[in-house]
């Protein structure tokens, strides 16, 4: 049964089981800051498993992308050295919230396994929860008796609190779960060892395929449990697992799910997979991770430096390192694999087939990146090899060029063990604690259980009408960290504020009780749909009404670059095309920010169109027009963009300003003609095939214009002239001038200069060697050295020089020394640049380096002759 049948048959049976089928939500969860990714089925359900929202039908189903590569659940460094843990994967559910319970999940994972997928049950077993004594929980006996029904007590095992009871997290809704296995060894492995000894064991061919969460527990944050009012079903079955074993195959790496990606490999590397276990780990490594980082940049996460961003990366650039290892492979060749994988899963995911450009351009450019990195770091691993004095590198070296270089660890440990060199791994896992602690302290966060004061599961947002409104607090909770302190998130019954959210700022303003005594309300942020409100202090009565305020005038400085950046995605794709699609932004009180999809620099010509643009629908007072709960279907028929990697629910708000139609949650002006004008500062990359725009509206821009003419007034004055542009290209002219002069100056110093230089060369062991420090730039040096460098076969070369306070050193062998002695100016030149507080490489006869200590040049300079 191919792939694309066993999904199409999970969502077609429960759907004639009355589910609502709905689509995967993307990798990253945008108003939950409890997780990195979406990491299983349920994550985005949770506002209804937290009774924070209703669905529309109490029965879903689908296939959800999961990414587990962080926190908790992390499997990436099994990744290739198993064959059923991946990085990212599907995962089939079926939810019911409130509705049905343990009869009927038992009831039809059994009718979908057995009689649709004809799974033969004699290869099945079953876990149940035994209970445990600590949270007071008896075994799962309602559970045990319906599978009763299909199967015989021998294959009915009992699972303890770490295999059979999920939880969410430290706090929320819990319960005992069902797991069921399959053993799908030979014949006579069966006959060897019986497969329920084998579960839970790690044995790549008798897996878990299929978890069912009875959720009926709240786990409270001292600890303890209590029922929850409804009971809820939460499921979870490994696709490619399920492909496993309806393929009859012996590893998820056979099915069709990944096979044409490692054919694509196999045929690019010229390697063959399944003979060799090292290549074979290579190619199940890329043929996972090149799945999890396209769907991501298809999801809009994009790899960077930080966060979920950092971790896209170096999920890539561990398929780099493996295929520069194992593969042999020296140029960009992952991105290539893009085509066959939106071939394959396009269909199911529409995302990869329109992103596929956008994915396969960032890949290529991370790849391109992360190879120069390698070589970069092999030739700094060389270096510090040369510099070990014992056969050990250090720990400490070693972290260095991890953390600074990017350059994986692993690696270090193969390159330094094919030379007869051990690494200090306990030092490396000491720096790598180190820096860990320093990143938990900084991020670290206690938070307290919920205080409710008022039962009111529903709050109301009224900020799209009113900036104020009385309110009653219904719930509080501290929260504790390094960064901020202690803060209290207060939940009120109503709001005018808005949170954080579509790249929109949280609002600011303050609560007043009937006594005039104010909290500040410092930030706006929502967390399974409910809206918390951030304050330094506690109102001194909390079950008093209050009067909430938003700050206005940050609030309407906020709209006019909310509803500036709606006119500018439209000017984008008016000028530059259709293919610009928004890939992030930032929208606060004093500027915007906008990423989007175009694959070169905006010419000043296309800046000015789009400004020209934006400021004709700003001079033409478009109005808001917006229709709040339309259907999602209806808002896409009447030209509303939606944005990939947003996650929209069956009802959308679509805001429009003429021909400017999006979807979007944001708050915005009532008229065009609020935002007065409209200025773009600053257009460059930030991804391969993504830009970024910052530009700024309103008060921000006054302020601009002000300092503009502030700065063209002083200029004038200091020119002495009413067209400073003309006084400008004079000055221009005259300095190009006086730099022919001066370097045809320095060309005659630096003859000059060669005379009375070789006359102060000096024999060492049969090498002509001269260390000074002389008055020339860097240019005028090299040329000194390769002048004097003809005329010498036996030449060692150090000069010091100093300018505008920074320290220069230039080195210079002759290449027959070189050969014949094995001195390499980079590295001499790396070494004597700690003297002067910098660095530096070369080629192995020139190289130069640069330091900020012009103190040190004459320690560098008599440090040199210990070569010779």
């Amino acid at each position: 049964m191919k792939s694309q049948e066993v999904r199409s048959k999970f969502l077609s049976f429960f759907k004639e089981k009355k589910h609502s089928i709905v689509p995967s939500a993307p990798l990253v969860l945008k108003d939950d800051p409890s997780l990195m990714f979406v990491n299983s089925g349920m994550a985005p359900f949770k506002e209804y498993f937290l009774g924070n929202a209703e669905p529309k039908n109490s029965r879903i189903a689908d296939s959800q992308k999961c990414l587990r590569v962080s926190g908790k659940h992390n499997d990436l460094e099994e990744v290739g050295y198993d064959t059923y843990h991946h990085t990212l994967f599907e995962m089939l559910g079926n939810w019911s919230f409130g509705d049905y319970f343990k009869k009927e999940a038992i009831a039809w994972s059994w009718e979908l396994l057995t009689e649709v997928y004809g799974i033969d049950k004699d290869i099945l077993y079953v876990t149940v929860f035994e209970g445990d004594k600590n949270d007071g929980t008896t075994m799962d006996q309602e559970a045990f008796d319906l599978w009763k029904q299909f199967f015989p007590e021998d294959r009915i095992l009992m699972g303890n609190k770490k295999d059979n009871f999920w939880e969410m997290g430290e706090q929320g809704p819990c319960g005992p779960c069902s797991e069921i296995h399959v053993d799908i060894r030979s014949a006579e492995e069966k006959a060897k060892v019986d497969g329920k000894t084998l579960i839970n064991m790690d044995h790549p061919q008798v897996v878990e395929i299929w978890n069912l969460v009875f959720m009926q527990y709240n786990r409270k944050a001292s600890g303890a449990l209590e029922p929850l009012p409804n009971k809820h079903i939460d499921t979870g079955m490994g696709f490619e697992r399920l492909c496993m074993v309806l393929q009859d195959v012996k590893s998820n790496y056979d099915t069709d799910v990944f096979t044409p990606i490692i054919r694509e490999i196999e045929t690019i590397t010229d390697k063959e997979y399944g003979k060799d276990e090292k290549i074979d780990v290579a190619i199940r490594v890329i043929s996972d991770h090149v799945r999890a980082v396209a769907f991501s940049i298809a999801d809009g996460q994009l790899p960077s430096n930080t966060g979920a961003g950092y971790v896209i990366r170096r999920i890539l650039r561990r398929a780099i390192r493996y295929s520069f290892t194992f593969l042999d492979q020296k140029d960009p060749f992952i991105y290539r694999l893009v085509d066959v994988l939106s071939t394959k899963m396009g269909e199911a995911f529409p995302e990869l087939k329109v992103q596929k450009q956008l994915i396969e351009n960032v890949i290529k450019e991370e790849e391109a990146s992360f190879l120069r990195t390698l070589e970069q770091g092999l030739v700094l691993l060389d270096g510090i090899v040369k510099s070990v004095s014992n056969d050990t590198v250090s720990g400490e070296k070693a972290f260095e060029l991890y953390d600074t270089y990017g350059f994986p660890i692993d690696l270090t440990a193969l390159i330094l063990s094919e030379q007869g060199l051990k690494l200090d791994e306990k030092g490396f896992k000491e720096q790598l604690e180190k820096q860990k602690m320093r990143s938990r302290a900084a991020s670290e966060m206690s938070t307290d259980d919920w205080t409710i004061l008022i039962d009111d599961a529903v709050q109301e947002f009224i900020g799209y009408d009113a900036l104020e409104a009385k309110v009653k607090i219904t719930r509080y909770r501290k929260v504790s960290s390094k960064k901020d302190g202690d803060m209290y998130q207060l939940v009120f019954n109503l709001t005018p504020f808005y949170a954080e959210g579509g790249g929109q700022v949280g609002d600011k303003g303050y609560l007043e009780d009937g006594n005039g005594n104010i909290t500040y309300i410092l930030d706006t942020k929502k967390e399974n749909n409910v809206v918390m409100h951030f304050a330094k202090d506690l109102p001194e009565n909390l079950n008093e009404t209050f009067m909430a305020s938003v700050d206005s005038k940050q609030r309407y400085r906020t709209e006019c670059n909310h509803t500036a950046t709606h006119l500018m995605h439209q000017a984008l794709r008016e000028i530059l095309g259709s293919h610009v699609e928004q890939k992030g932004s930032a929208v606060h009180s004093k500027y915007l920010r906008f990423d989007f999809s175009h694959f070169s620099k905006l010419t000043p010509e296309e800046i000015r169109d789009v400004e020209i643009f934006v400021n004709a629908r700003i001079a033409g007072k478009l109005p808001l027009q917006e229709k709040r709960n339309i259907p999602m279907d209806q808002a896409l028929e009447e030209g509303a963009i939606a944005l990939f990697g947003e996650k929209y629910g069956d009802t959308v708000r679509m805001v429009r300003f003429g021909q400017s139609i999006e979807l979007c949650g944001g708050t915005h002006v009532k008229n065009t003609g609020d935002i007065w004008f409209f200025k773009i500062v600053s257009e460059g990359a930030v991804a391969a095939g993504i830009r970024r725009i910052e530009a700024i509206t309103n008060d921000a821009l006054k302020d601009y214009f002000v300092d503009i003419n502030k700065t063209f007034v002083e200029m004038k004055s200091l020119l002495n002239n009413n067209e400073p542009v003309k006084a400008i290209q004079n000055l221009q002219e005259e300095n190009s001038s006086l730099k022919k002069q001066v370097e045809a100056l320095l060309k005659d110093k630096a003859k000059n200069l060669k005379g009375d230089l070789k006359n102060e060369l000096s024999d060492i062991n049969g090498i002509q060697f001269l260390a000074k420090k002389i008055d020339l730039d860097a240019g005028g040096i090299k040329d000194l050295c390769f002048e004097l460098g003809s005329q010498f076969d036996n030449l060692f070369l150090l000069f010091g020089a100093e300018n505008e306070g920074k320290a220069l050193l230039s080195c210079y062998v002759s290449k027959g020394l070189v050969e014949s002695k094995g001195l390499n100016a980079g590295q001499i030149v790396r070494e004597l640049g700690k003297h002067i507080q910098g660095g530096g490489g070369g080629q192995p006869f020139f190289a130069t380096a640069g330091g900020k200590n012009p103190g040190g040049i004459e320690a560098a300079l008599e440090a040199a002759k210990s070569y010779l």
